[in-house]
């Protein structure tokens, strides 16, 4: 197969960007050379720039998205099938989203860098005074979603790497511990009740929880059941707890099935059934016209559009 033209770069564009060579991307993700380079030549996923001389210059996006198909690949997708799910991820982002700025950019990596120096040194006293910094300087959302997950994604991304299983195990277990402070005292009395569960195996703890987190509000109280809760058994759950709605949540490419599968859940249900996490995204043209409402995968997005269903479901 021929290789996809590149782009070239002049000296002089180097002092515009940080760009890594090969090596330091190998080191920095975990996966070696000649994979890097075949995700570049059979699949198209990576397209570094090229010196005038041909060697590869990859930039942090390169290497953000190096991570992000490395989490596919951990859900089980295969490679081959990676640049079409990436491709319909970003098609599904909504356009109002708001875009950062570089400024903005850059402290988010000013901060994940902090936070990659604690965890690494296992420093529990120092990892709490930046957590929060972090949440003096910025909302829920923008914390978690552009700081705190995307350092636990890339240690749990590069488990092989020697000591980044123990900082990501010491990492998630103090995101999970926090998390759960936050959801313990944020719940009220809401009037509303929203029960939000996962396909078994279809995340970890601290995604569903942050979704949690992310989906409540003053009006909305959001339950949480435990990971491994049969999807069979949800009818009974939703019968006795009489929820406003009910949430499944899915961070792996959705099965043929699924649609099906969440059809015949709907129908055993008294309340609407809803779907939120990156499943949601790349599911939702197979579920137009069904019982079955997607919230997407963005914080801000699944808020609004929870809000905005359950609005119009209980003033039917």
């Amino acid at each position: 197969m021929l290789e996809p033209a590149q782009s070239s770069l002049n000296p002089g564009d180097l002092a515009h960007e940080e760009l890594f060579p090969i090596r330091e991307v190998s080191r920095l993700t975990g996966i070696n050379p000649v994979t890097l380079r075949a995700w570049e030549r059979r699949y198209g996923l990576i397209q570094p720039t090229r010196t005038e001389s041909g060697h590869r210059l990859y930039s942090q996006a390169d290497i953000d998205e190096v991570r992000n198909i490395l989490g596919w690949i951990e859900r089980g997708v295969a490679v081959s099938k990676v640049g079409k799910i990436l491709a319909r991820s970003q098609s599904v982002k909504p356009q109002t989203e708001t875009v950062h700025s570089q400024a903005s950019q850059d402290d988010f990596k000013q901060w994940q860098l902090q936070l990659r120096q604690v965890v690494r040194a296992f420093d529990e006293r120092r990892l709490e005074q930046v957590y929060g910094q972090v949440f003096s300087s910025y909302p829920l959302v923008v914390a978690f979603q552009d700081i705190l997950l995307p350092v636990w994604q890339e240690l749990r991304c590069t488990q092989d790497a020697f000591g980044h299983l123990s900082e990501w195990l010491f990492l998630d277990g103090f995101l999970r511990g926090r998390v759960l402070q936050r959801l313990q005292l944020s719940a009220d009395q809401q009037e509303v009740r929203v029960v939000l569960t996962a396909i078994p195996g279809h995340c970890h703890e601290l995604e569903l929880l942050v979704t949690a987190l992310l989906l409540g509000t003053s009006e909305i109280g959001v339950t949480v059941l435990g990971l491994g809760q049969p999807v069979e058994e949800l009818s009974l759950v939703c019968e006795r707890m009489n929820p406003h709605a009910l949430v499944l949540f899915s961070n792996h490419p959705p099965a043929q099935d699924l649609p099906k599968r969440l059809a015949r859940l709907a129908l055993a249900l008294e309340c609407p059934l809803l779907l939120a996490g990156e499943a949601a995204d790349l599911a939702q043209d197979s579920l137009i016209g069904s019982q079955v409402a997607c919230l997407g995968s963005e914080g801000r997005l699944m808020r609004r559009r929870l809000q905005q269903y359950l609005a119009g479901h209980l003033d039917s």
